[in-house]
Order: C-alpha cells, then sequence, then structure tokens
C-alpha cells in the first residue's frame, strides 16, 4: 500500500512539475506559428490590407473580436482580403495558440 501511495505522489508531483512548461511552451509555440501564418500581413500586429482591422487591442474591440473563439471565428470565416485558414490548413490547436498569442501581445 506505502508504494502505490508513494507512486501516485510521484507521479502527481511530475504533472504538476510539468504543466508550467506546457503553458510556456505552447505561448512560444503560439508566437512561432503566428510568425509562420499571420506575420506576412499582420506584421507588428498591424495589418497591410486593411489598416482599420489591425490586431491591437483598441481595433480588436471595436469590431468585436475579443476573445479566442472570436480570433479563430475571423481566421475561419475571414472577411474580404484575407486568407481563409479552415481546419485542414491551420489546426484548431494551432489556431487556438495562434489567439491566445494575439490576446496576450497586442
Amino acid at each position: 500500500m506505502k508504494k502505490i501511495v508513494t507512486l501516485a505522489l510521484a507521479l502527481a508531483a511530475t504533472c504538476l512539475w510539468l504543466a508550467p512548461t506546457n503553458t510556456v511552451q505552447a505561448a512560444a509555440n503560439g508566437e512561432e506559428l503566428f510568425k509562420q501564418r499571420c506575420s506576412a500581413c499582420h506584421a507588428n500586429g498591424g495589418n497591410i490590407i486593411n489598416p482599420q482591422k489591425t490586431l491591437f487591442k483598441a481595433n480588436r474591440e471595436a469590431n468585436k473580436v475579443t476573445t479566442v473563439e472570436a480570433i479563430i471565428d475571423k481566421m475561419r470565416n475571414p472577411g474580404p482580403g484575407m486568407s481563409k485558414f479552415d481546419a485542414n490548413f491551420l489546426p484548431d490547436s494551432d489556431a487556438k495558440a495562434i489567439a491566445e498569442y494575439i490576446l496576450k501581445t497586442f
């Protein structure tokens, strides 16, 4: 019984130890994915196609794009001038990482 408790505690400690690393990796992944997929048109949070629709908080709020879900919706169903990033091209996990990066950064 003592071995089982020790093993369970070791496993729990390992999971807790890995969680922050995964969060850091996800943030770094979002930045890297943004650079690969978005920065050609949205360098430094701007918008070379439509300067009224930057990724900066004020513009996102004005356009009602203030959540991860709303950003992903714009990726999946963009307006004129923006390429569509469907789930076959950009998996949901990558889209979420990019959206979280945008909210944190701009």
